[in-house]
């Protein structure tokens, strides 16, 4: 898919940002998220978005370059851009929002072995 290279009105270009911006904080659940992802990314895009949330995941974890390459096959200019954008707020709010999953992953299996 191409972009244009034309600029958009700014005063229109933010409302359609904030349309976007809302129809994703409306999204219920994680299907309604995956059926609206898969839609409005191709195959291409959608999975260069999940790699670099994966790189910036697994950066964070302490992995090594070359164990990030050889799993996900990207190369090390890929991480390195991850890695120079990992402080930028959605970035930071992303990973603190899957630590906070794997925490509530991690304590639900303990209280289960506990329960049982």
């Amino acid at each position: 898919m191409r972009t244009s290279k034309k600029n958009l009105n700014p005063s229109l270009k933010k409302e359609i940002e904030n349309i976007l911006t809302q129809t994703v904080s409306d999204l219920r659940d994680l299907n309604e998220t995956k059926v609206f992802l898969e839609d409005f990314f191709n195959k291409s895009e959608l999975e260069a978005f999940t790699k670099r949330l994966a790189i910036a995941y697994w950066l964070k974890k302490g992995r090594s370059y070359n164990n990030i390459k050889d799993n996900l096959k990207v190369s090390s200019a890929t991480i390195a851009t991850v890695q120079s954008m990992i402080n930028k707020p959605g970035f930071k709010l992303a990973l603190k929002k899957m630590e906070a999953e794997e925490w509530a992953n991690q304590w639900s299996e303990r209280i289960k072995k506990f329960i049982k």
